[in-house]
């Protein structure tokens, strides 16, 4: 019975998003009205409802008979820049040329994206919700809920823009804009230029096939500036990390002067007694290195906490001031992981790339994610963790990091309020820096750090 009902979903879907793709608006009228004058006109003995379904039945048949011989050709070509972000307008050019012999005129595009429909499993794991609750229906049924994940599962939402006319074997320049609303790879399969029959009301339409795509970054939040409390930590290797700004400089040793080294280095007690300019050399080996631990682990492919988790992520990768510290970014995927920007290594660019591409781990457990920090511990001045849950294990998580002595700052990201408050009476425990953010309330929840 499930599996007949997604599949009738999925029809339903596509052939309500068929005909808002084929009818302009007043063709979906005249749809709508050969459909009431064909039940209203079946007794023809008793009403004249079956002339007006005639007269709209032969409108619509030259409408499609219009469309079926309307040829055009065309070629396209956009300029996309390197990036967009997730949830904001995307702008862009298109260069449309007519390889037709004709004026054409009266002309829409629009951008082909696929926007993948929920698969069963994630049809049958969507929780039913409030609304569910408040609509038997739905409860039942759950088309509703189909739907709604059906949105959630869009990668973009696309409009339709007006073009200008164009002359014979002529082009146009247009700028668009799409929306993307999932962060990764956003791939535009083609182009579909449109022209309403001359009653307006049936679109034909010509496939243009230019595939490129782009890189959509997460969403960003106005997160303030964060200090994280912490010392200096020795890090081996300390010349090819600290690239251009030192914090603290350790002397190595004593070398022969080179063209271009600064006077300041010069060790004039070794020049008195060799005769020759020697100068200093140090390695800048003490500085600052924060921990971002994101945590992946979820039941589901897609979750809207997770989604704002990396947000949250991306937001403090933008905001933390890497020029003189170093930023260590932690998550499990297919394996654990850790990238490190800061101090000439990376940029905030390439630690966004890498959020982009962030997915869910659906088939690990939360234990695989405390090696990879602890090994990595006595470099870190202090972390920032942004978690999907809070519970025993988590805590756990968080309780050794603070016992490690250096600051930790927590931020549990969660569709529903953590109800459970700091009891001195009782064994339940939340770490001093303690903030849940909740789906659609992110910006008020950073603003109380």
């Amino acid at each position: 019975m499930k599996t007949l009902l997604y599949k009738s979903f999925r029809s339903v879907y596509r052939i309500t998003n068929w005909l808002k793709w084929r009818f302009t608006t007043g063709g979906l009228l005249v749809l709508g009205g050969l459909v009431a004058s064909a039940v209203v006109g079946l007794d023809t003995h008793q009403t004249v409802a079956y002339q007006i379904f005639t007269l709209l039945l032969a409108v619509l048949i030259i409408s499609f008979a219009w469309c079926i011989f309307f040829r055009a050709k065309f070629s396209a070509h956009r300029k996309l820049p390197r990036f967009g972000t997730a949830g904001e307008p995307f702008p862009y050019r298109i260069v449309l040329e007519n390889l037709s012999g004709r004026t054409q005129a009266g002309l829409h595009i629009e951008e082909h994206v696929e926007n993948p429909l929920p698969t069963f499993n994630e049809a049958a794991k969507a929780g039913k919700g409030d609304d569910a609750a408040r609509n038997p229906f739905d409860r039942v049924v759950g088309y509703i809920r189909w739907r709604r994940l059906a949105r959630r599962k869009r990668v973009a939402a696309v409009k339709r823009h007006v073009l200008p006319g164009l002359m014979p074997n002529g082009e146009e320049e247009l700028r668009v804009d799409l929306t993307p609303l999932r962060r990764g790879n956003l791939v535009l399969n083609g182009l579909t230029v449109s022209c309403p029959d001359p009653f307006g009301l049936v679109r034909s339409f010509v496939n243009v096939p230019v595939r490129q795509s782009f890189f959509v970054l997460p969403k960003r939040y106005d997160a303030p500036s964060v200090q994280i409390p912490g010392n200096r930590k020795y890090q081996p290797g300390g010349v090819a990390l600290a690239s251009s700004v030192g914090d603290s400089e350790e002397f190595m040793s004593v070398r022969d002067y080179r063209p271009g080294d600064p006077l300041r280095k010069i060790h004039w007690k070794s020049w008195a007694k060799t005769d020759r300019p020697i100068v200093k050399e140090y390695q800048d080996e003490f500085f600052i290195r924060h921990a971002l631990i994101l945590d992946t682990f979820q039941d589901v492919e897609y979750g809207e906490a997770f989604e704002e988790a990396v947000s949250v992520a991306a937001s403090f990768a933008c905001s933390i001031q890497t020029q003189e510290s170093l930023l260590d970014l932690m998550f499990v995927g297919t394996e654990a992981y850790c990238f490190t920007s800061g101090r000439g290594i990376a940029y905030t660019d390439r630690m966004l790339e890498i959020l982009a591409a962030v997915r869910s781990c659906i088939d690990k457990p939360f234990s695989t994610l405390p090696p990879l920090v602890f090994e990595r511990a006595t470099l870190l001045s202090g972390c920032i963790c942004i978690l999907l849950s809070w519970d025993e294990e988590r805590k756990g998580f968080i309780r050794k990091l603070e016992t490690m002595g250096f600051p930790v700052i927590v931020l549990v990201v969660t569709e529903h309020p953590i109800s459970q408050s700091i009891d001195s009476d009782s064994d339940e425990w939340q770490p001093e820096h303690f903030i849940n953010l909740q789906p659609g309330r992110i910006e008020e929840g950073l603003a109380q750090l």
